[in-house]
């Protein structure tokens, strides 16, 4: 069979996946803290022709003589650009400004993301939309954080006759500090933040979340503004990084690489046409 059909089906299913890439990223433009992907083709192995040879007494060396077979995916690259703020004014919704993840357990799972959009649940456990609960250290009574494993932030529910909490605030280095009727404050938690060595090596795992993999690294846990992680900014989220003008380039592309490739299909039907026609 022709070596043309088989690279046209390649092609074929490389664009294809890139289409599906780019349509998720339109699609979620509007999303909370996502992180755009981009496709990266390769070609696949070459068939030798001809070897190359030396030069010898009288005559020149000689290139090899190759026909490429196709092309794969080579990798989704996920950019972790900055995405714009959009304020919100509610006081638990937090947005890192620079590097970080937040870390989220899920379970006996945790998991990390950019996403934001978070609030207090009935228990007054600071969690996700999906109902993850965000993590943090615990501080001692001067309001530092204490190193070590990290807990679930929880606002205070007192009994009488002690103080009732009265309101809260989330600085930009991850301090919740809540105020209580009697006008006292109290540093009761910081916000956990997440780096990696290799962010790109996260995987998606749904609700705008990312695991570590052999590839990533693992955590290295620490707050906001410490060494590379970002500062922290309350009453607001990061917004989806995607770039509609970017992403509809891309989709063109996609579009045209798909097209050309069906037409290397119908061209290599056509010439094996004429073949099995040959003797009539």
């Amino acid at each position: 069979m022709l070596r043309s059909l088989f690279a046209g089906i390649s092609g074929l299913r490389v664009n294809q996946t890139m289409l599906d890439v780019t349509g998720n990223n339109i699609a979620n433009a509007n999303t909370v803290g996502f992180k755009s992907s981009s496709t990266v083709f390769q070609d696949t192995l070459s068939q030798m022709l001809t070897a190359s040879s030396a030069g010898g007494a009288g005559r020149g060396g000689t290139n090899p003589i190759q026909v490429g077979l196709g092309v794969q995916v080579a990798a989704t690259n996920t950019n972790f650009n900055q995405g714009s703020a959009q304020s919100t004014g509610r006081p638990s919704d937090l947005m890192l400004q620079g590097d970080g993840m937040f870390v989220v357990q899920r379970g006996n799972d945790t998991t990390y993301t950019r996403a934001g959009a978070f609030t207090f649940d009935a228990n007054g456990t600071l969690v996700t939309p999906g109902g993850g609960r965000v993590q943090g250290y615990p501080v001692d009574g001067a309001g530092n954080y204490i190193p070590g494993p990290l807990n679930d932030i929880v606002l205070p529910s007192p009994v009488a006759p002690a103080p009732e909490l009265q309101s809260y605030e989330i600085g930009r280095d991850g301090k919740l500090t809540c105020t209580f009727d009697d006008g006292t404050k109290q540093v009761i938690a910081q916000v956990a933040i997440a780096d990696f060595n290799n962010p790109m090596g996260l995987e998606k795992v749904g609700e705008t979340s990312f695991a570590t993999t052999t590839n990533s690294g693992a955590a290295e846990l620490g707050v906001s503004g410490e060494g590379t992680r970002g500062s922290m900014i309350a009453g607001a989220v990061e917004m989806s990084n995607v770039d509609l003008a970017a992403e509809f380039t891309n989709l063109i592309l996609a579009q045209r690489g798909f097209q050309a490739s069906s037409l290397i299909i119908t061209t290599s039907d056509q010439v094996l046409e004429e073949l099995v026609n040959i003797k009539r």
